[in-house]
């Protein structure tokens, strides 16, 4: 945090790209995610970017201008059984970056939070798990691009798997959960 304060200090900062993530699978058996995993988890995706925006935030604050996007997942709508603590992680970065919005927005300073799906990434392809509607990471970048110029509260794609993702957090968690199972995210 001192290292991005000092170096927004000494160079304008107009778009902070809030990128932290890891994340880990549950296997088929029995087992949950430790105390150390999802501790280092949370460390990385949520701590992470909350010390990044703490970082940027007071010189964007003074200049009265800025924009931040927090990178959250799709996974932020509803919790998926076999990755329960990153889910978390990116459900609170949703939130936060939310709250955010209607905070600074006054100030002059804008926050986005991006929703992606399945990008074609390091980090998805060590994944077994399906992965619908997987995209390029041009193709994302696009998406992305676009809904910061146009200073979208919610950047979230693909269309049609942010669509299901939505409803599926608000229809009744019994139905939900049975369906997830059924697509393959279940335990």
């Amino acid at each position: 945090m001192a290292v991005l304060r000092d170096l927004s200090s000494r160079h304008v900062i107009d778009l902070a790209l809030v990128n932290a993530g890891v994340t880990h699978s549950l296997g088929n058996g029995p087992q949950t995610e430790s105390w150390d995993e999802a501790r280092a988890l949370l460390a990385v995706n949520l701590d992470g970017a909350i010390a990044t925006v703490a970082g940027v935030l007071p010189e964007m604050q003074r200049r009265g201008a800025g924009q931040i996007a927090l990178m959250s997942s799709l996974a932020a709508y509803i919790g998926l059984p076999i990755t329960p603590t990153y889910c978390a992680s990116k459900a609170a970065l949703k939130v936060y970056g939310e709250a955010l919005r209607g905070l600074l927005a006054p100030q002059g300073i804008a926050v986005n939070v991006v929703l992606p799906g399945y990008v074609r990434t390091a980090m998805n392809e060590r994944s077994t798990a399906a992965k619908p509607f997987l995209m390029s990471p041009e193709r994302a970048a696009t998406l992305i691009r676009r809904g910061l110029e146009r200073n979208r509260a919610r950047i979230a794609f693909p269309l049609r798997l942010a669509s299901v993702m939505w409803i599926l957090s608000v229809l009744p968690a019994a139905l939900s959960q049975w369906m997830l199972r059924v697509a393959g995210f279940g335990r």
